[in-house]
């Protein structure tokens, strides 16, 4: 009887608990609004840590960029056909490149502020990479960055690359995964999180002092849908975009479900903080081809800051 009593206590703490925290990320009150559609499968936003957002447009070869409430074509396949065809993952860098997975490519390219493309990174060992698919910075400028290739979680092909910031060399840093797709690296534990869409979970890893990926851990799964595009607020919670799932998940640094934010249309792809105060959160939809944006409670982790 003792132990029934204590296991009921347990679970009103645990609801209780998880009713605060689900105030505590995004206000229940708070909606999703519209910030630009007639997009064409948008992916990848990036927030230059001024005032823009750029995001790709998977099936229709051109980048879009969000300014002050004015939607405008910022890179086209039309503008330079022989390096732009189809993008996914977009990232900006601290030296105000943004950084784009070409996956028609099978490239990394970096393009300035004024739209000037050129390849950053274009395969390994004489080969072009399968599809890169996302991607995200460490503090020291290195790029990772995901590249999958058979959707199948049977078919272990795909793989991680680093790109060192200083020699510009690329490494191959894991393999065997199935269908790697969004990546991004804790600001509180500096471990990087990695997308292993086919088998619907998210993995771990630990990042040595020689980049190297080591400690592979199973953080969460997600069955009914695939975890997409992933993003951390300041606190170390992180950001699903659960694809055909019909909702951004909330997890904790630990791996409890904090909240569940049903999305407009069932396939949310990719996710950013932005704003002056970065408590804005983007999410890319696809079934509604969407731009949208909600406000957080903490800010996101910003890579950008240059202290």
């Amino acid at each position: 009887m003792k132990h029934n009593i204590r296991a009921i206590l347990i679970v009103i703490l645990l609801i209780i608990t998880c009713e605060m925290n689900y105030s505590q990320i995004i206000d229940p009150n708070e909606k999703w609004v519209k910030v630009a559609d007639g997009l064409n499968f948008p992916e990848g936003p990036a927030f230059d840590g001024k005032s823009s957002i750029c995001l790709s447009n998977c099936y229709g070869g051109w980048i879009t960029k969000f300014t002050d409430g004015v939607v405008d074509t910022f890179i086209s396949k039309l503008d330079d056909s022989l390096l732009i065809e189809k993008t996914n993952g977009l990232a900006y860098g601290k030296d105000g490149y943004l950084y784009v997975c070409e996956y028609g490519k099978g490239k990394i390219l970096r393009i300035s502020s004024e739209g000037t493309i050129e390849v950053y990174a274009d395969g390994y060992k004489g080969e072009k990479f399968n599809r890169p698919n996302d991607l995200t910075f460490d503090n020291n400028g290195n790029l990772f960055f995901t590249d999958p290739k058979s959707y199948d979680k049977n078919i272990l092909d795909g793989r991680i690359f680093l790109v060192d910031t200083n020699t510009k060399g690329v490494f191959l840093v894991e393999d065997s995964l199935a269908f790697p797709n969004g990546i991004n690296i804790s600001p509180i534990d500096g471990k990087l999180y990695v997308c292993e869409s086919a088998k619907q979970k998210i993995v771990r890893y630990t990042i040595t002092k020689e980049n190297k990926l080591v400690d592979k851990q199973d953080f969460v799964e997600m069955p009914g849908g695939d975890p997409d595009g992933i993003e951390f607020d300041v606190n170390g919670n992180l950001f699903v975009a659960h694809f055909g799932g019909k909702a951004v998940y909330i997890f904790s640094p630990e791996g409890v479900l904090l909240q569940k934010i049903e999305t407009p249309g069932s396939k949310p792809t990719n996710l950013e903080f932005g704003d002056e105060d970065y408590k804005t959160l983007y999410l890319t939809e696809v079934e509604t081809n969407v731009l949208y944006k909600i406000r957080t409670n903490y800010p996101g982790k910003n890579m950008l800051s240059k202290k």
